[in-house]
């Protein structure tokens, strides 16, 4: 039977040693940490762009680092399933079965990921920073670097003054009528990819007309936010989000820290949250403790994953989506980087989340095929 031959399926490894391979003696411990109406809204939202799409080759694909290929169907069924569950028992008025684990067990497909250990340690010899060469050369071979990132809880002003002397740029108006690809084409003559991030921290553009300051910033939490990628502001009793753009064409550099970044982000106002999409009016609206962000390019957008660690002495596991990517994530198949919450800084979200560990076992995720199926 079809069935059968896919329950043997193993992802084979690749040749820098990444792996994912079928776990059919799973243990699963128990669920927490996440919320089944988040989830599924996340995988629904996800879902939506995969549906709508489809000419984003970049992330809308079965993930191409798979040697024997599954499909873009059966990962859109994995996020229906999510959904499907979840209102199921709502109907119901029944505890939530996506935190049963006899549940998860009988209807999910496991696959185990192996990390690209040898990639993690080559950019571990080359960076400048301590603590992060000593934590990519110590991920265990069968457990992934799970990392956390924040929304940037911002205290900002709408004006210049002598404490907020740094702005959030909006998208330069010599390209707001360009599409991105027009704007490559074009790129010498544009503002956006002439300045390094310290020369605008500098006050390269502050009496450039082209440019609009959004909202006005220290220059430790333009640091934060360039790094974060989205910014919370709350104005007079409203909450507004401030989300990366585009940025100068500089790629983001792994080994150095986020003040030696040459990377420079525009940014745009957006209504909440957003996670992946090509286009920013495309953007996939993400919730906290369910998304992760990861290696879009080549897992595919939408995986379903379940990392599995320690925390206050107690076995746990949790599920999220990967619906956000981030410029450390090209060539990086060993990292996940979960999104946490809002904060004003490291010493907030340290507290919040210092019972977090540094790496954590890791699955892929799909929903059990039918005969029925096509895939």
């Amino acid at each position: 039977m079809r069935y059968s031959i896919i329950l043997l399926f193993i992802i084979m490894p690749m040749s820098n040693a990444f792996e994912f391979s079928i776990d059919k003696g799973i243990d699963i411990p128990q669920l927490a940490d996440f919320k089944g109406s988040e989830l599924c809204t996340v995988g629904e939202n996800t879902q939506k762009y995969l549906n709508n799409f489809p000419e984003d080759k970049f992330a809308v694909h079965a993930g191409s680092v798979f040697k024997r290929k599954i499909t873009l169907n059966r990962i859109k069924e994995t996020l229906n399933f999510i959904c499907i569950t979840y209102r199921d028992d709502v109907k119901a008025k029944r505890q939530s079965r996506l935190h049963n684990r006899e549940f998860i067990k009988q209807h999910f497909d496991f696959y185990s990921w192996s990390p690209d250990i040898k990639t993690a340690r080559e950019i571990a010899d080359k960076s400048n920073n301590t603590i992060k060469s000593r934590l990519l050369n110590n991920i265990p071979s069968d457990q992934i670097f799970l990392t956390k990132y924040y929304t940037k809880l911002l205290d900002a002003s709408e004006v210049r003054t002598d404490k907020y002397t740094q702005a959030l740029y909006a998208l330069p108006e010599d390209e707001k009528m360009l599409s991105a690809e027009q704007s490559k084409k074009i790129k010498s003559q544009l503002t956006r990819f002439k300045y390094t991030r310290q020369q605008v921290i500098s006050g390269a553009l502050l009496d450039n007309k082209l440019v609009k300051p959004l909202i006005w910033l220290t220059e430790e939490a333009l640091h934060d936010v360039l790094l974060q990628g989205t910014g919370v502001v709350i104005v007079n009793g409203i909450t507004r989000y401030f989300n990366v753009h585009r940025n100068n064409g500089i790629a983001y550099n792994y080994s150095v820290g986020k003040r030696e970044q040459a990377r420079y982000w525009y940014f745009i106002e957006v209504p909440s949250i957003m996670g992946y999409g090509q286009k920013q009016e495309n953007k996939i609206a993400i919730k906290a403790q369910v998304t992760f962000a990861g290696n879009v390019k080549q897992l595919g957008l939408g995986k379903l994953f379940m990392v599995s660690y320690t925390r206050d002495n107690k076995k746990i596991a949790r599920l999220g989506v990967l619906a956000d990517q981030g410029g450390a994530f090209a060539n990086n198949l060993f990292q996940l980087d979960l999104l946490v919450n809002s904060y004003k800084g490291w010493q907030d979200y340290h507290q919040a989340n210092n019972n977090l560990p540094d790496y954590a076992k890791a699955w892929l995720m799909m929903v059990k095929v039918s005969e029925k199926n096509i895939y």
